[in-house]
């Protein structure tokens, strides 16, 4: 391996950034490889074009032949653009997407052939959907697996092919993707969002979420990247001393952006612009060599489809600078791993985001209803979210002061938390009139004045208010948003569903819709105060504060995904349509057995490298300093032997020291990895994994991150931190 190694940055080959000049104005390349609304326009006829429209806001069914006239106009399309095949896109349980292409060439004999594409061939595929995780839904030999065109999100175009959003499901009917319960939450979330804006304004007659996330990612080196088989292997270094520099002087956080990355940025935001993703901020982030990607606002499912679409194309034009993007929530110890924060918000087809104040009292109650039947909903099913983001990879972050706590809790600022405060002293019952100006003038109507100034955010909060939406701040970089954004809209669902039947039956019994209203959201802000947090979530006295509130600290996804399966959480889902209890079960199953896969590779690869490279290094630089030792008796003796010896024979045996160590401690790693499997069922082998096999992942490092300082620079078999991080 040593071979491959760039000792210094003067060392490396001369990599000039891949030129990258942008021709044409963004907005006119946005969309061009796109299905758009604009051209559909073109090539539908009216019908078809009302028919889509119709299944993309109102969610009603395509006729077949419509989707006839569909599918032609697609091919027609396409291939004006240079496209031969077509694929269904989909997004399976494995955490990337699945792709198979088919061509549109179809011989009709006579040495003939034409360019066909039907309604039926965009409305279904049938992949062989053995290999995918299924978590016990079928067994191996009953391979179909079926992909059905989504028409909410629109077709797009990859090089040659045309690629059509699908969710994936078993010959069963049960779920086997990431897509197919968002759909169904962000159904469950319209009508019960819906329901309640008729209090206010019976002219909505549909309710969208939006999600706006926010990628960060790493930026390395291809060539040095592949000299870590770590890397390689699990997508972050289990071994690395720090460098003497990291991120300590906070000079990397929105600095310049160096020019391969920015390279890079630009061809991959072309890219994006083509696909209709978004794509409006990118800067530098606090670690070096860490960066981040921004879009506007979309709606929830479209904006899902193109996080998972960016992640892919992250990677291809990467390659095309000679560059690796690390997508792990902690490639590297010692400085901030990533994340991706999702902003979360709801809006009406009347234009309203209902997580932002009006200008009169009326809009700010509406606001306020669906304020605090958010903190309501975290307040009751918080710990779905945690499992929601539970990985093997984002319980390295999570709580190490880059991230927030394990501790699922709402930041609100202290002015919105003063404003519950003054609503949750309203009378019980009917109120004077008096009480209704005092609300609608000093509370409810001077809620935008309030925000003006109060919207930072607190970056130790996993879930915290920012003026207009929600920030789920604890989603890891690799995570498919799909899941949280499921979790949030099924659980949101719930409870608008929940205070709806609640304040009809106020009205029912006297009390005027307001008033019913105030009573429910009193009582909603007695109930859920406990999960509203202002300080540091990092603090000792937060730990111990959540405790006494009741707030679970589930601070690893073993612990997490235990609460998935419990009745409480598995009739949240069954309630609302969005799951059943075999796909929860199922999918549970799926993530276990991720999270212990993840760790047993991460064990062997870390076994592998400290037998195969450090130990072997380590005893060769040894020799070395033996012989040197040896020879010094030659020329030396008495006290000037003594002196001379010494150093080196107490390196000697620190080296000793640390090779017995690794030794040892590898033997009981392998030993513990052999057993896991026996350890009982899913859960238990999920908690053998995270207490017994990784509890000895630290302690092997720490003896060879040791001989890292201690063995010859040029000896050592790894690329080093201060290579992988500061290389441009």
């Amino acid at each position: 391996m040593s071979n491959l190694r760039f000792r210094t940055l003067a060392e490396l080959p001369n990599k000039q950034a891949r030129t990258v000049e942008v021709t044409e104005k963004m907005s006119t390349l946005f969309c061009s490889n796109v299905f758009s609304e604009e051209t559909m326009k073109q090539y539908l006829t009216k019908e078809a074009y009302s028919s889509i429209m119709g299944a993309i806001k109102k969610g009603t069914k395509i006729d077949r032949t419509i989707a006839d006239q569909v599918a032609v106009a697609m091919k027609d399309w396409a291939m004006s653009k240079g496209v031969t095949h077509y694929t269904h896109w989909f997004q399976p349980l494995t955490g990337a997407t699945a792709e198979k292409h088919d061509s549109f060439f179809t011989p009709i004999g006579g040495g003939r052939a034409i360019e066909r594409f039907s309604g039926s061939l965009l409305s279904q595929q049938e992949p062989d959907g053995s290999s995918f995780p299924n978590g016990g839904l079928r067994s191996t030999f009953e391979a179909r697996g079926y992909t059905a065109w989504d028409p909410t999100s629109p077709a797009f175009i990859i090089d040659t092919t045309l690629c059509i959003p699908s969710v994936f499901i078993s010959y069963t009917g049960e779920t086997l993707d990431y897509k197919t319960p968002l759909l169904r939450a962000l159904e469950a979330v319209d009508k019960a969002a819906t329901a309640v804006c008729k209090y206010f304004d019976k002219n909505v007659t549909k309710v969208s979420s939006s999600l706006g996330w926010e990628q960060e990612y790493f930026l390395v080196d291809q060539s040095l990247y592949n000299t870590r088989p770590d890397l390689v292997l699990t997508g972050r270094t289990l071994t690395g001393h720090a460098p003497a520099k990291g991120q300590q002087l906070d000079d990397h956080y929105f600095g310049s952006i160096p020019t391969r990355a920015m390279s890079f940025m630009k061809e991959l935001e072309i890219e994006c612009m083509k696909l209709g993703i978004p794509i409006t901020t990118r800067h530098n982030e606090v670690a070096p060599n860490q960066f981040e990607f921004a879009p506007m606002f979309e709606e929830a499912n479209v904006a899902v489809d193109h996080n998972s679409l960016l992640m892919d194309l992250m990677g291809k034009v990467a390659r095309k600078h000679g560059l690796k993007v690390l997508l792990h929530e902690k490639p590297f110890a010692g400085v901030n791993g990533s994340g991706k924060h999702n902003n979360w918000s709801l809006s009406t087809d009347t234009g309203e985001n209902l997580l932002s104040p009006g200008k009169n009292p009326k809009k700010n109650l509406l606001f306020l209803t669906f304020f605090i039947n958010t903190i309501k909903a975290v307040a009751e099913d918080g710990a779905l979210i945690r499992a929601a983001i539970a990985s093997a990879s984002n319980d390295h972050r999570l709580g190490a002061n880059e991230a927030p706590p394990a501790i699922i809790s709402v930041f609100i600022g202290s002015q919105l938390s003063n404003t519950l405060d003054e609503l949750e002293k309203v009378t019980e019952g009917k109120l004077s009139p008096q009480e209704k100006t005092d609300i609608k003038l000093n509370v409810v109507g001077k809620i935008p004045e309030i925000l003006l100034d109060n919207t930072d955010r607190n970056r130790t909060s996993p879930f915290a208010f920012t003026g207009n939406k929600f920030e789920v701040r604890a989603v890891g970089s690799t995570a498919n948003c799909a899941e949280p954004m499921t979790v949030l809209n099924t659980i949101m669902a719930k409870q608008l569903t929940k205070f709806k039947a609640e304040v009809d039956a106020k009205i029912a019994e006297g009390l005027k819709k307001d008033e019913a209203i105030l009573n429910i959201l009193r009582d909603y802000i007695k109930t859920s105060k406990h999960v509203i947090f202002e300080g540091d979530g990092y603090s000792q006295e937060w730990l111990d504060e959540a405790a006494k509130r009741g707030l679970p600290n589930l601070r690893t996804s073993a612990e997490a995904l235990k609460l998935e399966v419990e009745p409480k959480y598995i009739d949240v889902f069954t309630s609302t349509g969005v799951l059943s209890e075999k796909e929860i079960i199922a999918r549970n199953e799926i993530k276990i057995e991720k999270y212990c896969t993840m760790l047993d590779i991460e064990a062997q690869v870390l076994a592998d490298i400290s037998r195969n490279h450090i130990i072997p290094v380590a005893i060769n630089y040894q020799n070395k300093l033996i012989s040197n030792v040896q020879g010094l008796k030659d020329i030396l003796s008495g006290d000037d032997y003594d002196n001379a010896s010494r150093e080196q024979i107490d390196l000697i045996k620190t080296i000793s020291y640390h090779i017995a160590g690794i030794k040892k401690l590898v033997d009981q790693l392998l030993e513990r990895k052999g057993k896991a499997y026996d350890a009982g069922d899913a859960h238990e082998v999920a908690d053998y994994f995270c207490n017994e096999v990784k509890a000895l992942f630290d302690p092997i490092r720490e003896h060879v991150d040791a001989l890292e300082m201690l063995v010859d620079d040029e000896l050592w078999p790894l690329t080093k931190y201060r290579e992988l991080l500061f290389t441009r």
